[in-house]
Protein backbone atom coordinates (compact mmCIF):
# COMPACT_ATOMS: atom_id res chain seq x y z
CA UNK A 1 0.00 0.00 0.00
CA UNK A 2 2.76 2.75 1.01
CA UNK A 3 4.40 1.81 -2.50
CA UNK A 4 1.49 2.73 -4.26
CA UNK A 5 1.09 5.32 -2.37
CA UNK A 6 4.35 7.09 -2.99
CA UNK A 7 3.52 6.56 -7.08
CA UNK A 8 2.31 10.34 -6.78
CA UNK A 9 3.95 12.33 -9.66
CA UNK A 10 1.81 10.45 -12.34
CA UNK A 11 -1.39 11.81 -10.91
CA UNK A 12 -2.95 15.32 -11.96
CA UNK A 13 -2.97 16.70 -8.39
CA UNK A 14 -4.12 19.98 -9.92
CA UNK A 15 -7.19 18.61 -11.53
CA UNK A 16 -9.88 18.92 -9.10
CA UNK A 17 -11.61 15.41 -10.59
CA UNK A 18 -8.34 13.91 -10.16
CA UNK A 19 -8.43 15.41 -6.47
CA UNK A 20 -11.47 14.28 -5.34
CA UNK A 21 -10.11 11.03 -6.85
CA UNK A 22 -7.27 11.01 -4.77
CA UNK A 23 -9.08 12.14 -1.39
CA UNK A 24 -12.08 9.40 -2.30
CA UNK A 25 -8.71 6.65 -2.05
CA UNK A 26 -7.30 7.92 0.97
CA UNK A 27 -10.55 7.82 2.52
CA UNK A 28 -11.57 4.24 1.63
CA UNK A 29 -7.41 2.74 2.99
CA UNK A 30 -8.31 4.62 6.10
CA UNK A 31 -11.81 2.98 6.40
CA UNK A 32 -9.86 -0.51 5.39
CA UNK A 33 -6.58 -0.61 7.02
CA UNK A 34 -6.26 1.22 10.25
CA UNK A 35 -5.20 0.60 13.47
CA UNK A 36 -6.28 1.55 17.38
CA UNK A 37 -3.76 2.02 19.75
CA UNK A 38 -4.92 -0.55 22.62
CA UNK A 39 -6.18 -3.01 20.26
CA UNK A 40 -3.32 -3.74 17.88
CA UNK A 41 -0.56 -3.40 20.05
CA UNK A 42 -0.42 -6.11 22.55
CA UNK A 43 0.97 -3.95 25.04
CA UNK A 44 0.80 -6.49 28.17
CA UNK A 45 1.99 -9.42 26.05
CA UNK A 46 6.17 -10.49 28.15
CA UNK A 47 7.83 -10.07 24.59
CA UNK A 48 6.48 -6.40 24.41
CA UNK A 49 8.07 -5.01 28.31
CA UNK A 50 10.21 -2.01 28.45
CA UNK A 51 13.66 -3.03 30.44
CA UNK A 52 16.16 -0.56 30.18
CA UNK A 53 19.11 -3.10 29.78
CA UNK A 54 17.23 -5.11 26.91
CA UNK A 55 20.07 -5.65 24.25
CA UNK A 56 17.38 -5.32 22.06
CA UNK A 57 16.60 -1.89 22.29
CA UNK A 58 20.41 -1.63 20.82
CA UNK A 59 20.60 1.80 18.56
CA UNK A 60 20.71 0.46 14.67
CA UNK A 61 23.68 2.02 12.38
CA UNK A 62 21.11 3.94 10.67
CA UNK A 63 20.88 6.38 13.84
CA UNK A 64 24.05 8.12 13.35
CA UNK A 65 24.36 8.14 17.52
CA UNK A 66 23.65 4.62 17.11
CA UNK A 67 26.91 4.44 14.64
CA UNK A 68 29.20 6.68 16.50
CA UNK A 69 32.47 5.13 17.90
CA UNK A 70 31.47 6.38 21.40
CA UNK A 71 27.86 4.68 21.82
CA UNK A 72 29.56 1.51 20.55
CA UNK A 73 32.29 1.38 22.99
CA UNK A 74 29.81 1.87 25.54
CA UNK A 75 28.65 -1.25 27.97
CA UNK A 76 25.72 -3.20 26.36
CA UNK A 77 23.61 -1.82 29.46
CA UNK A 78 24.26 1.76 28.62
CA UNK A 79 23.68 1.29 24.84
CA UNK A 80 20.23 -0.30 25.54
CA UNK A 81 19.15 2.83 28.24
CA UNK A 82 20.16 5.38 25.66
CA UNK A 83 18.94 3.20 22.65
CA UNK A 84 15.03 3.05 25.11
CA UNK A 85 15.57 6.84 25.83
CA UNK A 86 16.11 7.61 22.29
CA UNK A 87 13.39 5.84 21.18
CA UNK A 88 10.85 7.56 24.13
CA UNK A 89 12.31 11.16 22.72
CA UNK A 90 11.32 10.40 19.50
CA UNK A 91 8.14 9.58 20.59
CA UNK A 92 7.31 12.21 22.78
CA UNK A 93 8.52 14.49 19.94
CA UNK A 94 6.48 12.85 17.50
CA UNK A 95 2.99 13.23 19.95
CA UNK A 96 3.65 16.90 20.62
CA UNK A 97 3.77 17.95 16.87
CA UNK A 98 0.92 15.76 15.57
CA UNK A 99 -1.23 17.42 18.22
CA UNK A 100 0.07 20.76 16.74
CA UNK A 101 -0.81 19.06 13.34
CA UNK A 102 -4.57 18.03 15.16
CA UNK A 103 -5.36 21.29 15.87
CA UNK A 104 -4.27 22.78 12.85
CA UNK A 105 -6.36 20.22 10.66
CA UNK A 106 -9.50 21.11 12.44
CA UNK A 107 -8.79 24.60 12.14
CA UNK A 108 -8.90 24.13 8.48
CA UNK A 109 -11.64 21.65 8.26
CA UNK A 110 -13.85 24.68 10.27
CA UNK A 111 -13.52 26.81 7.10
CA UNK A 112 -14.70 23.86 4.61
CA UNK A 113 -18.36 24.44 3.16
CA UNK A 114 -20.35 21.75 2.51
CA UNK A 115 -19.36 19.44 0.02
CA UNK A 116 -15.79 19.89 0.27
CA UNK A 117 -13.67 16.80 -1.09
CA UNK A 118 -10.90 17.40 1.67
CA UNK A 119 -13.43 17.26 4.89
CA UNK A 120 -14.22 13.61 5.56
CA UNK A 121 -10.21 12.86 4.79
CA UNK A 122 -9.29 15.79 6.83
CA UNK A 123 -10.74 13.65 10.09
CA UNK A 124 -9.70 10.63 9.14
CA UNK A 125 -6.15 11.78 9.49
CA UNK A 126 -7.08 13.43 12.77
CA UNK A 127 -8.59 10.17 14.24
CA UNK A 128 -5.41 7.83 13.17
CA UNK A 129 -2.77 10.71 14.98
CA UNK A 130 -4.58 10.45 17.47
CA UNK A 131 -4.23 6.76 17.69
CA UNK A 132 -0.22 7.54 17.06
CA UNK A 133 -0.15 10.19 20.18
CA UNK A 134 -1.93 7.51 22.50
CA UNK A 135 0.99 4.65 21.44
CA UNK A 136 3.59 7.31 21.99
CA UNK A 137 2.33 8.33 25.20
CA UNK A 138 1.83 4.98 26.33
CA UNK A 139 5.32 4.21 25.21
CA UNK A 140 6.65 6.92 26.94
CA UNK A 141 5.01 6.15 30.24
CA UNK A 142 6.43 2.32 29.84
CA UNK A 143 9.46 3.40 29.79
CA UNK A 144 9.48 5.47 32.79
CA UNK A 145 11.89 7.76 31.60
CA UNK A 146 12.36 11.81 31.83
CA UNK A 147 11.75 12.63 28.14
CA UNK A 148 10.34 16.05 27.55
CA UNK A 149 9.72 15.90 23.85
CA UNK A 150 9.78 19.48 21.92
CA UNK A 151 11.57 22.21 24.09
CA UNK A 152 8.89 24.17 25.85
CA UNK A 153 9.68 27.45 23.90
CA UNK A 154 9.21 26.11 20.27
CA UNK A 155 5.69 24.60 21.14
CA UNK A 156 4.68 27.86 22.52
CA UNK A 157 6.15 29.39 19.26
CA UNK A 158 4.28 26.79 17.18
CA UNK A 159 1.11 27.27 18.65
CA UNK A 160 1.15 31.01 17.95
CA UNK A 161 2.45 30.76 14.10
CA UNK A 162 2.07 27.36 12.70
CA UNK A 163 -1.70 26.06 14.04
CA UNK A 164 -3.30 28.92 12.75
CA UNK A 165 -1.22 29.22 9.21
CA UNK A 166 -3.63 25.92 8.64
CA UNK A 167 -6.51 28.72 8.19
CA UNK A 168 -4.51 31.84 6.51
CA UNK A 169 -2.04 30.16 4.40
CA UNK A 170 -2.34 25.96 4.31
CA UNK A 171 0.32 25.61 1.39
CA UNK A 172 2.93 27.36 4.08
CA UNK A 173 0.94 24.62 6.77
CA UNK A 174 1.58 21.95 4.50
CA UNK A 175 5.22 22.41 4.89
CA UNK A 176 5.45 22.31 8.25
CA UNK A 177 3.64 19.12 8.11
CA UNK A 178 6.02 17.58 6.07
CA UNK A 179 9.08 19.00 7.84
CA UNK A 180 7.88 17.13 10.80
CA UNK A 181 6.93 13.68 9.16
CA UNK A 182 8.58 13.14 6.35
CA UNK A 183 12.35 12.56 8.59
CA UNK A 184 10.51 10.18 10.80
CA UNK A 185 8.94 8.38 8.26
CA UNK A 186 12.26 8.47 6.30
CA UNK A 187 13.99 6.86 9.75
CA UNK A 188 11.49 4.65 10.14
CA UNK A 189 11.56 3.45 6.71
CA UNK A 190 14.94 2.49 6.53
CA UNK A 191 14.85 0.97 9.91
CA UNK A 192 12.35 -1.73 8.86
CA UNK A 193 13.72 -2.45 5.54
CA UNK A 194 17.00 -3.46 6.97
CA UNK A 195 15.67 -5.71 9.63
CA UNK A 196 17.52 -2.96 12.08
CA UNK A 197 14.68 -2.47 14.78
CA UNK A 198 15.09 -5.65 17.17
CA UNK A 199 12.37 -4.61 20.31
CA UNK A 200 8.89 -6.13 18.81
CA UNK A 201 7.38 -3.17 20.85
CA UNK A 202 9.36 -0.51 18.98
CA UNK A 203 8.96 -2.37 15.65
CA UNK A 204 5.19 -2.88 15.53
CA UNK A 205 4.86 0.94 16.66
CA UNK A 206 6.97 2.22 14.13
CA UNK A 207 4.98 -0.06 11.69
CA UNK A 208 1.62 0.88 12.29
CA UNK A 209 3.03 4.86 11.82
CA UNK A 210 4.84 4.15 8.87
CA UNK A 211 1.46 2.33 7.13
CA UNK A 212 -1.09 5.29 8.37
CA UNK A 213 1.54 8.13 7.77
CA UNK A 214 2.30 6.94 4.26
CA UNK A 215 -1.40 8.63 3.65
CA UNK A 216 -1.01 11.54 5.67
CA UNK A 217 2.39 12.78 3.84
CA UNK A 218 0.57 11.69 0.12
CA UNK A 219 -2.48 13.94 1.44
CA UNK A 220 0.27 16.84 2.16
CA UNK A 221 2.03 16.51 -1.36
CA UNK A 222 -1.75 16.57 -3.24
CA UNK A 223 -2.44 19.17 -1.65
CA UNK A 224 0.44 21.12 -2.09
CA UNK A 225 -0.10 20.08 -6.07
CA UNK A 226 -3.60 20.94 -5.90
CA UNK A 227 -3.09 24.48 -4.13
CA UNK A 228 0.28 25.85 -5.46
CA UNK A 229 -0.42 26.71 -8.97
CA UNK A 230 -3.26 28.36 -7.84
CA UNK A 231 -1.02 31.09 -6.03
CA UNK A 232 -0.42 34.60 -6.47
CA UNK A 233 3.18 35.75 -7.07
CA UNK A 234 3.90 36.67 -3.22
CA UNK A 235 2.79 33.53 -1.56
CA UNK A 236 4.63 31.52 -4.29
CA UNK A 237 8.01 33.22 -3.70
CA UNK A 238 7.60 33.04 0.34
CA UNK A 239 7.18 29.41 0.17
CA UNK A 240 10.16 29.13 -2.31
CA UNK A 241 12.07 30.91 0.35
CA UNK A 242 10.68 29.70 3.53
CA UNK A 243 10.59 26.05 3.17
CA UNK A 244 14.36 25.02 3.38
CA UNK A 245 14.74 27.45 6.27
CA UNK A 246 11.52 25.34 7.71
CA UNK A 247 12.64 22.09 6.86
CA UNK A 248 16.15 22.56 7.63
CA UNK A 249 15.60 22.99 11.45
CA UNK A 250 12.37 20.80 11.51
CA UNK A 251 14.25 17.57 10.45
CA UNK A 252 17.11 18.42 12.63
CA UNK A 253 14.58 18.74 15.43
CA UNK A 254 13.09 14.98 14.81
CA UNK A 255 16.58 13.61 14.08
CA UNK A 256 19.10 14.66 16.82
CA UNK A 257 18.80 14.11 20.21
CA UNK A 258 17.13 16.70 22.36
CA UNK A 259 18.70 18.13 25.08
CA UNK A 260 17.80 15.92 28.14
CA UNK A 261 18.73 12.75 26.22
CA UNK A 262 21.93 13.74 25.69
CA UNK A 263 22.38 15.19 29.50
CA UNK A 264 21.00 12.17 31.09
CA UNK A 265 22.82 10.28 29.09
CA UNK A 266 25.77 12.05 29.99
CA UNK A 267 26.65 11.87 26.32
CA UNK A 268 29.28 14.64 25.26
CA UNK A 269 28.19 17.13 23.20
CA UNK A 270 31.20 16.66 20.85
CA UNK A 271 29.88 12.92 20.19
CA UNK A 272 26.38 14.44 18.86
CA UNK A 273 28.31 16.84 16.84
CA UNK A 274 30.73 14.59 15.09
CA UNK A 275 27.74 12.00 14.55
CA UNK A 276 25.27 14.46 12.73
CA UNK A 277 28.23 16.37 10.75
CA UNK A 278 29.93 13.78 9.52
CA UNK A 279 29.33 12.67 5.54
CA UNK A 280 26.69 9.54 6.79
CA UNK A 281 24.75 12.25 8.99
CA UNK A 282 24.71 14.55 6.62
CA UNK A 283 23.50 12.69 3.91
CA UNK A 284 20.69 11.11 6.29
CA UNK A 285 19.84 15.08 6.53
CA UNK A 286 19.36 15.06 2.69
CA UNK A 287 17.75 12.20 2.26
CA UNK A 288 15.19 12.69 4.70
CA UNK A 289 13.54 15.97 3.39
CA UNK A 290 14.04 14.30 -0.39
CA UNK A 291 10.96 14.03 -1.29
CA UNK A 292 9.62 17.46 -0.78
CA UNK A 293 12.76 18.93 -2.27
CA UNK A 294 11.89 16.80 -5.33
CA UNK A 295 7.80 18.33 -4.84
CA UNK A 296 9.61 22.15 -4.43
CA UNK A 297 11.34 21.29 -7.90
CA UNK A 298 8.40 19.96 -9.77
CA UNK A 299 6.37 22.90 -8.42
CA UNK A 300 8.81 25.42 -9.30
CA UNK A 301 9.58 26.56 -6.29
CA UNK A 302 13.53 26.39 -6.57
CA UNK A 303 15.17 29.20 -8.36
CA UNK A 304 18.87 30.05 -7.85
CA UNK A 305 18.50 32.29 -4.70
CA UNK A 306 16.00 29.76 -2.56
CA UNK A 307 18.52 26.96 -4.31
CA UNK A 308 21.45 28.86 -1.81
CA UNK A 309 18.68 28.82 1.25
CA UNK A 310 18.47 24.78 0.25
CA UNK A 311 22.30 24.47 0.80
CA UNK A 312 22.69 26.92 3.36
CA UNK A 313 20.46 24.44 5.19
CA UNK A 314 22.29 21.30 4.80
CA UNK A 315 19.55 20.00 3.02
CA UNK A 316 20.34 20.43 -0.63
CA UNK A 317 21.26 17.48 -2.69
CA UNK A 318 22.01 17.79 -6.78
CA UNK A 319 18.98 15.24 -8.36
CA UNK A 320 20.36 11.95 -9.57
CA UNK A 321 19.90 11.74 -13.92
CA UNK A 322 16.67 9.74 -14.24
CA UNK A 323 18.74 6.67 -16.10
CA UNK A 324 21.36 6.88 -13.57
CA UNK A 325 18.62 6.04 -10.80
CA UNK A 326 16.97 3.25 -12.62
CA UNK A 327 19.71 1.90 -13.04
CA UNK A 328 21.30 1.92 -9.17
CA UNK A 329 17.74 0.64 -8.17
CA UNK A 330 18.34 -2.84 -10.95
CA UNK A 331 21.89 -3.13 -9.04
CA UNK A 332 20.58 -3.29 -5.39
Amino acid sequence: MSDVLDQEAGEDAADSDGFRTMLDRLSRLSVDRHFEAYTDVAWDSSDMALVPDDPRLDLPGHDPLGASEWYRSQPAAVRARIGLYRYAAFMKVGWHFENLLQRGLLRYAFTLPNGAPEFRYLHHEIIEESQHTLMFQEFTNRSRLPVRGMPRSLRVLAELTIVPLSRWFPSMFFVFVLGGEDPIDHLQRRQLEDGAVRHPLVERIMRIHVTEEARHLSFARHHLRHDVPALGFVRRHLLAAVAPIVLGIMSRLMLRPPADLVRNNRIPRSVVRQAFGSLEGSQLLKDSVAKTRRLWVELGLVNPASKLLWKAAGIWDEPSPPNARRSAGAQT
